[in-house]
């Protein structure tokens, strides 16, 4: 079990990267500043490995408490990931840019 939600969390992890390289390369391009592309890219491989761990670990505590993942999990992993990503952009562009 361990390995499949590290497994997990490294998949979003590269995919944090990937997408962080390209959002971040786009958003210092279009608005000419580099520490705003710097911000996003952060955000966004936070936003993607909590967005793995979430994925595994919130339908296996669904089923433990004896609730169907299929119903719940989407819901569960969307409100998570959201809160995460709002708060990881906005604290590191309050921290980064202020």
């Amino acid at each position: 079990m361990g390995r499949f939600i590290g497994r997990e969390g490294f998949v979003g992890l590269i995919n944090g990267l990937g997408f962080a390289l390209l959002i971040g390369l786009l958003a210092g391009l279009f608005y000419a500043d580099a520490t705003l592309g710097l911000v996003i890219g952060v955000a966004m491989i936070g936003n993607m490995v909590v967005a793995g761990f979430a994925g595994v670990l919130v339908p296996i505590a669904l089923d433990r408490l004896g609730a169907d993942p299929a119903l719940a999990s989407g819901t569960f992993v969307t409100t998570i990931t959201d809160v995460f990503g709002f708060f990881a952009f906005l604290g590191l562009a309050g921290a980064m840019l202020l």
